[in-house]
């Protein structure tokens, strides 16, 4: 996991991956900046009446600021991971041959079902969040558990970006420690403007993960057949 993990902070620091997430970036906050625009009062109004059972006024006046706050910053991720899933095909096309140049493309993502995985993962991701809001405010309970929330959005549609692209439909994928994997990516998430590095990321990540792993079993078998 190592190496992985090693290859794909070197890929994520690299001129072609630092535009890609810049454009990704900005699309991403015109279109967080809309949602909130149009759905801030229905979000500030659900918030306050589910922090309607605090007695305190003051508590629940600052935890709904907070939470306002929050769910912003939750849906400039969410929509992050939507836009790096359906934009990232040519670039890990790039890398991959870049990396493994006897990786041969198979198949493209499905536009539909990218969006698909990706909205469906974003639901869950904010109505775990919503449900357990609590709980963020739990010292460092919170913050695990954050960012197994943030590892939601990443990880199954990382995974079938790289897999319609690089293996066979009926080849089976099992990716060793994935929800780590997709953790350590969300973490970028934890600092602010750092966080457009998290979707990419968790698509390097496992674009080395999957990628990488078959590539050196098909090296080894070339380089000794069996007899």
């Amino acid at each position: 996991m190592n190496q992985i993990i090693i290859k794909s902070l070197k890929d994520i620091f690299s001129s072609t991956v630092l535009l890609f997430i810049l454009k990704v970036g900005a699309i991403s906050a015109m279109i967080t900046w809309g949602l909130i625009w149009l759905l801030g009062g229905m979000f500030k109004g659900f918030i306050a009446s589910y922090l309607s059972w605090i007695p305190w006024e003051w508590a629940q006046t600052t935890g709904a600021s907070v939470a306002v706050v929050t769910v912003g910053y939750m849906l400039f991720i969410l929509t992050l991971s939507v836009v790096t899933s359906l934009m990232i095909e040519p670039l890990l096309i790039k890398l991959a041959q870049k990396h493994y140049p006897q990786q041969k493309v198979v198949g493209s993502p499905s536009v539909a079902t990218s969006a698909l995985l990706s909205i469906r993962s974003g639901l869950l991701f904010l109505l775990l969040f919503l449900i357990f809001l609590p709980l963020m405010f739990v010292p460092l309970l919170g913050a695990v558990w954050m960012l197994w929330l943030w590892s939601i959005p990443l990880k199954a549609p990382s995974i079938y970006d790289v897999r319609a692209l690089f293996v066979p439909k009926e080849q089976k994928v099992k990716v060793k420690n994935a929800t780590i994997l997709a953790m350590i990516a969300a973490a970028f998430n934890y600092i602010p403007l750092l966080n457009v590095f998290a979707p990419a990321f968790a698509e390097i990540i496992f674009l080395h993960a999957i990628v990488g792993s078959s590539y050196s079993t098909s090296q080894t078998e070339a380089d000794h057949p069996s007899s």
